[in-house]
Formats: structure tokens, C-alpha cells, sequence
């Protein structure tokens, strides 16, 4: 029984362990026994923990037979869910037996498959069907987990229970939300010390901490109702519309996009609309703007399904989203506009719908975001233990004093006052407001938090990534030149291709067609490189309206022309044009045929296009230039390609590469829609080349070296060429002029070869000559993202070196982003991640803070989004809002921690005398001081600049609990007493109340000076106003009543009138105190972490941190870095734990 575990989402982001229990009515019976005799506190504690819950009422069985299921995430949070199994009836035999027959297209448009079959046949099948079969299921996080007798598991089966097509954000009621509220545990330990103080006559304070606790229970409803509407508003804008959905007989048939179910086939309208699901194309073109999913606000073209029957007859291929990406059109995105054939409508077929969308998980993951780990709460979950041990000290010592004094009337209440006292209520509202007032100076500065939690987190960064183009260089590119081939050979640079000479020339026909730039409202539009390139060469790109395509039996190309001043006065005709067109008048005009979109998994792009007049057509192609002069004649590519390349990407170029075939008569119009790209893109004639210009933006190069004084490393994640990469790098100040940079390439696993590393240097490292011993540890690592997938696949060992000091990654995948970032968190680096939102939203939510620059809803996934369009953006994220954020934080735990110190000896002591402290002392301590002190000292704005100097991650560090235990001592020392026989019937009007008192109200006031730092995170605690003037007031009035009592205030505050000599003893104690208080942490700051180590060892420590544990070892290491033209061999078969997976051969 114990070993019935399954796994649900297996190796996907929310896979979860899954055991079956049943519910046992006497466990039922006995725990609500205990609930009735613990006054419901069982009930609480079973709904803080549903695993306690679950195995209390339940008792383990089959997952088969299981009426409750709990389940456990298997990722570092170990999160623990409840769910109850439910079942439903489905009408005929088990739906399990025959998917794939139950989800062909005929049934998907609800037309029987069985209407050939007799009367006699279609009554049996009929009654058959009518027998209902059961199907168990459970819902979790808005998926619905069916049970699978083939599998013995419950999975989410997308091809058998669509359900209706709508993500349903349901906003919970404000009843519903007010009951989840309250029974946080803060807000029940705050009931029940308002009890307590209540019966023990503590009537003012427990009414300010009610209107408290009730403000802020309302601020909180407010906030979190208004986030369930505006995630609904979000998902429901544009989630339910009319659509024509094609059924049996070619008929339309109009409905809502809630009745959508995979396979259904829709009709897209030709003015645009906002998809309901997700659909792939099956016949004509779309243009798309995705920016609500990527970020990227350039339109996309998508085009239909190709149809491998009619290419090159490979069999049938199998439609996946990664593949198809160029032919899906996704929930949520917004279709401009569709070009489409003479009566054949625009059509997709539905593959996804719901929660299942690209869309759908987008909302899931806002609506069931993973927790934030972070070692400052853990930290601070155990500090609260420890206070927890001090009040059960204080509650046993009470206990026994009252046992001793015979004071048995007050023995409860007063013992549970001692806990009230060391664990205070407002811990968790003061500890809060450093992050709200983080928040708010966000907003000031431009950028926006959806994930406030994630804000203390970030103050730790130590490393940031940063996307290339659009993020450190401009979104713009420039055209630079271009460079053509003939014979093989590169003619010289040439600034642009605008010329009489070059218009009819193939090179300027690639440049004007091969791209996927269309109009919208008689505006060009598409991606910036493309309309760059296009508009470099002058040509005029026109469109079919819709009227002009209904006359044709295919559909109209786009056309391309040159302008009239560039066209030679007569133009001649080629032999190949047709002899009826010869009487046309001479124009020269060439039409898009076919586009194949560009990849960034093929890193290309390629078009069919025919010459006006022309029987043949010719094909052009662009892309990465290694890519393209591998699809290339070899004789057609100069010799001195890759020399030529190099030094254009090393100058920080982009570079693309065009060429040119001239395709078989054979291929029609219409075969050439049907024709596999792969059949097109080869045997091509290399053109040239074409260098774009990415300009650093202007303040990138200060950002960056602001980062790299304060000690954090900086990486580049792009897209580009390596080459180009490294080049922007040095430019930008990532990689030093003089640090050598070596290229780790990487090649799989080949004819029965071992995967395989060689490493080179990006440039020539004779000019390190004479600095070589200098120099030995100044290299970056610099690696393609095919080489990042083989490293990270064969090299399971060697990836935690290579990002020690990898600083460029090129040509990386969005899925490779994020392991990247993964990679980077797994040696403990805290990783921010900077990106314009395009192709970044999984490394922006992956990374401890990921920052957008794009506005655009993509944004939803990055916890932070900037109005500023530059990489400024993190450095004002990190030191004005994080770095002082944590600090904030860890001023506000400590001065919390002993705000509850000092009220706890002062009370104990009190208790030794039978006395205690007043109604109105508390309040005025807990309201007027702790309250004001708390919120106000949260309020300091940042240091100027950042510092190298990272602040502690957590409380549980030498400096800080040293810190705290000092000043409890300190506080320890001076608290006074002195004997007394002035009494009232309550005992609390005598001398020691009134010392204790005055001294632990200068004690809070002292201690929270000495823990409101400065420098170097934060402004010193005199430009922080309120704070300042709070103390000066507060020490004011204490003086001033201390020295000048007045009768009234004595007699409201139960204070008595102490003698001159023991007033001016108080002072001198609170001095000493200040003084004391004051020296003690200036030394802990100076040296405190120093001296610390040399006490508790005197031996070299080992870092905590495994990058900083690492970089120890390699720096020992002689075999490392790499030599150049070295080669390192992934060992064969599964090496021992222990052994390295890898072998460094010999020289190539």
C-alpha cells in the first residue's frame, strides 16, 4: 500500500506526487472530539495542514479505490494539496477504449461515423450508448485529472473532455475571501491575544489592535478582490465571441467560441478578430500580432499547414506545437487582417481550448504562482520560534512565581500575557512596510511589481542577464553596407544597393521579396530588419485587395517593383518571357509566390517568387550567414568567406546572408504551395552579404560598469551571432579589452563518436603576450546555444564551471534562456534577468527578478516591468528599491525582536514584584512608539550608488544575531529597579513600574536609532524625516515628563512622582545605555564579522556559496581553463558518481 505513489504532470513544471486515501468515519468521529475539546484550535491546525488533515480522517488505499487524494509537489517547496475524487456518468461504453476513433475530424464536427450502418445495428449501438460508464476525477489549480484504468493514474486527457471553452477566473465573495483572511494564523494569534488583554482590563490597546486588525483586513480584501477582477477582465475581454465553425456538407454554421472543441473547424473573418483558442491554419495566410504572448509587437505572418501529401511525399507528419509554431494561430492574439483564395474561406482547425491555451497557462501561472523561497523568511519562521521558547520560559516562570505567591487568580492570564508580549502582533505589519514603501518608490521611478514578495529577493542580485538587441543596443538597425559575390568571389563594400546599376540584379531582387512585410492601414509593417532591408532598396510593395483576389483561382501575390527614376529607359525582354505577354507594356515586376516564414530553430527564411512574364520561378534566401553558405553550392561560396565574416562580426555587425536559385519549370503555382521548404532551400547560389548596425544604447556602458563596481556580474543571453555577441560585449564594457575570450563548441554524439568540446580563443591572443601572467585569470566563456544543449546533455559536470565565467551565449533558444538561468541559480547565484519581453518571458519569470521593458501584457509574466526603454532600469531596481527593501527589513526584525525583548524583562520583572505595566503605558509604548518608530524608520531613501558589499540573505548570520544578543544584553544590564511601598490596589503606581518604564521607552527609542542604518545601502537616518522627527518628539515628551512631571499625564500613565536623585540615576542609565548601545554596533559593524570568524574558527572556512566554493578549486586547478585547441571527450556510458562524465584527449 505504501508503495502506491503515482505522479501526475510527470516531468512538467507541476508535476506532483499522488497518493489515494479513504475517508474513515471513527478517525472522523475522534478528530472532531478534539476539535470540540480544544475549542476549535484542531480545526485550525488541520487547515493550515492538509497533509495532517488528510492522514487524521483518513486511512491510506489504492489510488483506484481513493475518495481523496493528496498530493505533494516535487519541487524544492514540497507543497502539499487536497483534493476530493468526484465521478461523473458518461453516456456509452468506456471512452478510454477507442480515442483515437472517438476524436477523428468527422466526430469532432459532431457528424456520425456510423450513418452507413442498418436500423437494426444503429438501435443496438443506440442502447449501448445509452449505458452510462462512470469516469473518476479530481480538479486542481483548473485542471481536471481523469483516472485511466490502462494507465492505472488519473491524467489530464485534452482528447476526451474538452469541457466548455472559457478560463473562468471565478472572483471569489467577499464572505469567502474574509474567511480565508481571518484564519491566517497572524490574525488568530491576534484574536486571541485581544481576548487576553480583554479580560485581563487591557481595554484601550485591544480596541487600537481590533481597528487595526480591521483596517487592515479590509485593505487587504480590497487589494486581493480587485486583483481577481482585473485578471478576469484581462481573461474575459476578448474570451467570448461568434464563430463560424464549418460542418458536414461544407455547411456555416454560426456559434459562441465557448461551444469550441478540438477539431472543430473554424472560419476566420477577413477583418480580423481576437482568437478564442488555439487553431492551427489549414488553408490561406494570417497576420497576427502576438504581443499579448511574446511581447514582440511587430506583426507575424502565418501561413497554412503544408500538406505533406503533395510535397515530397515523407508520410504522414505529426502536428506539434514547437514545430508549427509559424502555422497556430494562439488564444488571445489579435488576427489584423487574412488573405485568403477565391471562394475558399480562411480556415484553422481548434488544437487547444481553455485552460489548455498558450493563453490558459499564461493566466495559470498569474493565478497559481510558484512561492518565492527565500532564506530571509525561512530565517525568520525560526527566529519567531526562538521567541516562542523565550515567552515558554517566561509562561513557565509565571506559573511557578504566582504558584509560590499564592496568587492563583491571576496564574492563566497573566502567563498567557507573556506570550502576547514576546511574540508581537505587528511583527508581520511592520515587516511589510519596508516593502510597501519599496513599491511605492517603484512607481515614482517607472517600474511596476506584480509580484511584491519578490522584492527583499532581489536586493540579494549578484548576477544579471541581459537580452542583446532592443535591451543594451538599440531596437533599431541601421544598414551599414552590403557586400555582393560573383564568380565566387566578394566585390568591394558598397553603402547601399540603392542604384541604377544593381536593380535588376539578383542580389537587390532578394533584398526586395525575401521578408515578410505586409500593409496595414497603407502602412508597411513586419520586423524592423526586414523593413530596413526593404527600404534600403527603394522598391514599392503592393498588395490584393479583396476584390482583386475574388477574381483569381489562387491567391493573389504581393508585388514588388522598383521605382520609375531606377529603371533603365527601355526595358529589354528576356527570351524566357511568354510570347503572349509581349505585347504588355514593359514593367518590371516581381510577385511573391510563397513565403516561408523565418525560424529561429532553422535560422532563415525563404521565398517563391515569379518575374513578371516569367515561366519559371526563382527562389531567395536569407538568414544567418553560416547557415546559408551551408545551403549553398560549395563553389558558389568565396573562399575567404569565413575570414570576411569574422572580421564584420567582430566589428559588431549584424550579418546577414542572401542567396539565390532558379527553381525547375516543372514546379507550377500550384505545385509550389505544396512543396517542402527543404526541396527549395538547397543547392542555392550564394549573393553576399549585408551588414546591419545595432548601436549601444547611450546608457548601457554606464550601467554596466556601475554593476561591475559593486561586484555583479554581468552575462549577455542574445539571440545574434557569436561573434557579433562577443564584439557588443567588449564594446559595452562586459568582457575587458584586455580578458581573453574562449569559445567552447560543442558537437553531439556522431557516427559513433562521444560528444566532444574544442575551445579557441574569439580572437587572436598574441596581444596578452607580455601581460600572460597577469592575465591568467581574467577569460570569459562565450558558447552558441547548440552548444549549451550538447554541454548541458553530455557535460552534466562541466556546466557549473563553464558559468562560473560564462559571460556570452549566443544563438539561444527561449527554452535555453531559462536553463541558462536555471543553471546559473543551481551553483547559488541570485539572477536577475533584464529583456524586452520578446522570446525573455521564461527566463523573466524564472529568475529571482526578471525586469521587462516592454509594456505590452506580455509583461504579465515578468515580475517587473519598466517604462524606462533601457537597462537603467536595474540598477534603480536594485539600490532604490531591493537592497534598501532587505535592509529595511532587517532593521525592522531586529528593532521588532527587541521591542519584545525588552518588554518581556521589563514585564518578568514587574512580575517578580507583583506589579505590572499599566492599560495606557502599553499603549502608549505599543501605539506612540513601536507603531511610529516601525513604519517611519522604513522610510530611508537609497545610497547614491551601489556598493560591492552584499547584504546578508539571512537573519541566522554571525554580525546579526551578535548584533541583536549584544543589545539584549545591553537592555538586560540597565533595566533599574528600586524598592518601594507606594501601591495601588492593582500594584502598578510605584517606583519600579514608573523606572522600568521611562527606561525601556528610551530603550526602544535608542535601539532603533542604532539599528537604523545608513551607509553604505541606505541615506543616513537624518534626510529620513519623519523618523527623525518622530524620535526628536518622542524624546521630547519622555523628558519632559520624566524631569517636570504633570499630574495629569502621571495619573493617566499610572506613573508616580520619583525622587530628583533617582531621576537623574535614570538618566545616567539611559546615557550609558545610548553609549553603550551605540559603540557596541559601530564595532560589530566595523569588525564584527571578522573578529567572529577568528573566534569561532581559526581555520580557512569554505564558502557557502557553491560558485564561490567552485571558483576556490579551479583557481587551483592547472588544467584550468582549457588550453586553445583543446579537446575534451564526453566519457562513454554512465561514469560513476564520483568520476568526472568528461576527458580532456590531446591537442587537435
Amino acid at each position: 500500500m505504501e508503495k502506491d505513489l503515482k505522479i501526475v504532470n510527470k516531468e512538467e513544471e507541476d508535476e506532483m506526487e499522488l497518493q489515494g486515501y479513504r475517508v474513515c468515519r471513527w478517525r472522523v468521529a475522534l478528530v472532531g472530539l478534539g476539535v470540540l475539546c480544544t475549542g476549535g484550535f484542531l480545526l485550525l491546525l488541520l487547515y493550515w495542514m492538509p497533509e495532517w488533515c488528510v492522514k487524521a480522517t483518513c486511512t491510506r488505499t489504492t489510488v483506484r479505490e481513493a475518495q481523496v487524494v493528496l498530493l505533494r509537489s516535487t519541487d524544492e517547496f514540497k507543497r502539499w494539496f487536497l483534493a476530493k475524487v468526484r465521478v461523473m456518468l458518461a453516456p456509452g461504453r468506456n471512452p478510454f477504449d477507442s480515442l483515437e476513433t472517438q476524436t477523428s475530424p468527422l466526430m469532432a464536427n459532431r457528424h456520425s461515423p456510423h450513418h452507413l450502418d442498418s436500423p437494426a445495428q444503429q438501435f443496438i449501438r443506440k442502447y449501448a450508448e445509452y449505458q452510462p460508464t462512470q469516469i473518476r476525477y479530481f480538479t486542481l489549480h483548473s485542471k481536471k485529472y481523469f483516472w485511466n484504468d490502462k494507465l492505472q493514474n488519473f491524467e489530464v486527457l485534452t482528447r476526451l473532455f474538452f469541457g466548455v471553452n472559457e478560463m473562468e477566473v471565478k472572483v471569489p465573495s467577499i464572505l469567502k475571501l474574509l474567511f480565508k483572511e481571518v484564519l491566517n494564523p497572524f490574525y488568530i494569534f491576534q484574536l486571541f491575544s485581544v481576548i487576553l488583554w480583554t479580560v485581563d482590563e487591557y481595554h484601550f490597546y485591544a480596541i487600537a489592535i481590533v481597528i487595526m486588525s480591521l483596517v487592515s483586513i479590509a485593505a487587504s480584501l480590497y487589494t486581493i478582490k480587485m486583483q481577481y477582477i482585473m485578471v478576469r477582465d484581462m481573461v474575459a475581454a476578448h474570451s467570448i465571441v461568434r464563430v463560424s465553425i464549418c460542418r458536414a456538407n461544407s455547411e456555416i454554421e454560426e456559434a459562441l467560441s465557448t461551444d469550441l472543441v478540438p477539431g472543430d473547424v473554424v472560419v476566420i473573418p477577413s477583418n480580423g478578430t481576437i482568437m478564442p483558442c488555439d487553431a492551427v491554419l489549414i488553408s490561406g495566410t494570417c497576420i497576427v500580432n502576438e504581443s499579448m504572448l511574446t511581447g514582440e509587437s511587430v506583426p507575424v505572418t502565418k501561413t497554412n499547414l503544408p500538406n505533406p501529401d503533395e510535397g515530397d511525399s515523407n508520410g504522414s507528419v505529426t502536428y506539434t506545437l514547437e514545430e508549427h509554431k509559424r502555422h497556430t494561430l494562439f488564444c488571445g492574439t489579435h488576427i489584423i487582417q487574412t488573405r485568403f483564395y477565391s471562394g475558399e474561406l480562411v480556415k484553422a482547425v481548434v488544437v487547444r481550448t481553455g485552460f489548455r491555451t498558450a493563453k490558459g497557462q499564461l493566466v495559470r501561472s498569474i493565478l497559481y504562482p510558484k512561492p518565492t523561497d527565500f532564506k530571509l523568511y525561512r530565517d525568520a519562521y525560526l527566529f519567531l520560534l526562538c521567541l516562542v521558547a523565550v515567552a515558554a520560559v517566561g509562561f513557565v516562570y509565571s506559573i511557578v512565581f504566582s504558584i509560590i505567591n499564592e496568587v492563583l487568580h491571576t496564574i492563566i492570564i497573566e502567563s498567557l500575557d507573556i506570550i502576547t508580549i514576546t511574540v508581537p502582533p505587528a511583527l508581520p505589519a511592520a515587516m511589510t512596510a519596508g516593502i510597501v514603501y519599496a513599491h511605492r518608490r517603484l512607481k515614482l521611478i517607472g517600474i511596476f511589481c506584480i509580484s511584491p514578495q519578490r522584492i527583499n529577493i532581489c536586493g540579494q542580485l549578484n548576477l544579471v542577464c541581459f537580452d542583446k538587441t532592443g535591451t543594451l543596443t538599440e531596437d533599431g538597425l541601421d544598414l551599414w553596407g552590403v557586400q555582393r559575390v560573383e564568380n565566387a568571389t566578394f566585390h568591394l563594400p558598397e553603402e547601399n544597393a540603392y542604384k541604377e546599376s544593381l536593380v535588376k540584379s539578383q542580389f537587390v531582387a532578394c533584398m526586395a521579396t525575401c521578408h515578410s512585410l505586409t500593409k496595414i492601414d497603407g502602412q508597411l509593417s513586419g520586423d524592423p530588419l526586414d523593413l530596413k532591408m526593404f527600404e534600403a532598396t527603394g522598391w514599392i510593395l503592393e498588395e490584393a485587395t479583396e476584390e482583386e483576389t475574388s477574381l483569381h483561382n489562387r491567391i493573389m501575390p504581393t508585388v514588388v517593383r522598383p521605382p520609375k527614376q531606377l529603371m533603365p529607359p527601355e526595358a529589354l525582354m528576356s527570351p524566357e518571357q511568354d510570347m503572349e505577354l509581349y505585347q504588355l507594356p514593359s514593367a518590371y515586376e516581381i510577385g511573391i509566390v510563397r513565403q516561408f516564414p523565418f525560424s529561429s530553430a532553422l535560422q532563415r527564411m525563404c521565398v517563391v517568387t515569379r518575374l513578371l512574364g516569367e515561366k519559371r520561378m526563382d527562389a531567395y534566401l536569407k538568414g544567418a550567414p553560416e547557415v546559408v553558405a551551408s545551403l549553398c553550392k560549395k563553389d558558389t561560396v568565396p573562399e575567404d568567406f569565413a575570414e570576411v565574416l569574422e572580421d564584420y562580426t567582430k566589428q559588431g555587425f549584424r550579418v546577414i546572408a542572401l542567396a539565390h536559385r532558379r527553381l525547375e519549370s516543372k514546379l507550377t503555382w500550384h505545385k509550389v504551395q505544396g512543396v517542402n521548404r527543404d526541396h527549395i532551400e538547397a543547392n542555392m547560389e550564394f549573393l553576399g552579404l549585408i551588414m546591419m548596425q545595432n548601436k549601444l544604447k547611450p546608457e548601457t556602458p554606464g550601467v554596466l560598469q556601475e554593476l561591475c563596481r559593486a561586484h555583479i556580474r554581468t552575462v549577455m543571453v542574445t539571440g545574434d551571432n557569436m561573434l557579433t555577441a562577443i564584439s557588443v560585449a567588449r564594446d559595452c564594457g562586459m568582457i575587458p579589452p584586455q580578458d581573453r575570450v574562449i569559445i567552447a563548441d560543442a558537437l553531439p554524439p556522431r557516427d559513433g563518436q562521444a560528444a566532444k568540446i574544442t575551445w579557441h580563443y574569439a580572437d587572436n591572443p598574441s596581444k596578452h603576450a607580455g601581460k600572460a601572467q597577469l592575465l591568467e585569470d581574467q577569460y570569459h566563456f562565450a558558447m552558441s546555444g547548440n552548444s549549451f544543449a550538447v554541454i548541458t546533455e553530455h557535460f552534466q559536470d562541466l556546466l557549473p564551471k563553464l558559468v562560473l565565467r560564462g559571460t556570452v551565449f549566443a544563438r539561444m533558444a527561449p527554452d535555453q534562456k531559462t536553463q541558462l538561468v536555471e543553471a546559473l541559480q543551481s551553483v547559488d547565484y541570485f539572477v536577475g534577468m533584464c529583456g524586452d519581453g520578446a522570446n525573455d518571458c521564461g527566463a523573466l519569470k524564472r529568475a529571482h527578478g526578471g525586469i521587462s521593458l516592454s509594456e505590452l501584457e506580455a509583461s504579465v509574466a515578468s515580475p517587473f516591468t519598466s517604462k524606462t526603454p533601457n537597462i537603467s532600469c536595474t540598477n534603480n531596481h536594485t539600490k532604490t528599491m531591493s537592497t534598501v527593501s532587505l535592509i529595511t527589513s532587517f532593521c525592522v526584525f531586529k528593532f521588532m525582536a527587541l521591542y519584545s525583548i525588552i518588554q518581556y524583562i521589563s514585564v518578568t520583572l514587574l512580575y517578580s514584584i507583583l506589579s505590572n505595566l499599566g492599560d495606557l503605558q502599553f499603549l502608549f509604548i505599543d501605539m506612540a512608539i513601536i507603531l511610529v518608530i516601525a513604519f517611519t524608520m522604513s522610510l530611508n531613501p537609497a545610497w547614491k550608488e551601489l556598493v560591492p558589499r552584499r547584504p546578508p540573505s539571512g537573519l541566522i548570520s554571525g554580525p546579526l544575531l551578535f548584533s541583536v544578543l549584544s543589545q539584549i544584553i545591553i537592555c538586560l544590564i540597565d533595566s533599574p529597579l528600586n524598592s518601594s511601598e507606594e501601591s495601588d490596589d492593582h500594584n502598578i503606581q510605584n517606583y519600579e513600574n514608573t523606572s522600568l518604564f521611562y527606561v525601556s521607552c528610551f530603550q526602544y527609542l535608542i535601539v532603533a536609532i542604532v539599528f537604523s542604518k545608513g551607509k553604505p545601502f541606505r541615506q543616513p537616518s537624518y534626510k529620513n524625516w519623519p523618523f527623525g522627527l518622530s524620535c526628536i518628539c518622542l524624546y521630547v515628551f519622555l523628558f519632559y515628563i520624566m524631569f517636570y512631571p504633570v499630574p495629569a499625564i502621571d495619573s493617566s500613565f499610572e506613573i508616580v512622582c520619583v525622587p530628583s536623585e533617582w531621576r537623574v540615576t535614570l538618566l545616567f542609565i539611559i546615557l550609558v545605555n545610548a553609549a553603550v548601545s551605540f559603540l557596541v554596533e559601530g564595532g560589530i559593524d566595523f569588525s564584527g564579522a571578522k573578529c567572529l570568524s577568528w573566534l569561532c574558527c581559526r581555520r580557512k572556512t569554505v564558502p557557502k556559496a557553491r560558485y564561490m566554493h567552485l571558483a576556490q578549486e579551479l583557481s587551483v586547478d592547472p588544467d584550468w581553463p582549457p588550453k586553445p585547441t583543446t579537446t575534451t571527450e564526453a566519457k562513454p556510458g554512465n561514469p560513476p558518481k564520483n568520476e568526472s562524465s568528461y576527458q580532456i584527449v590531446a591537442d587537435s
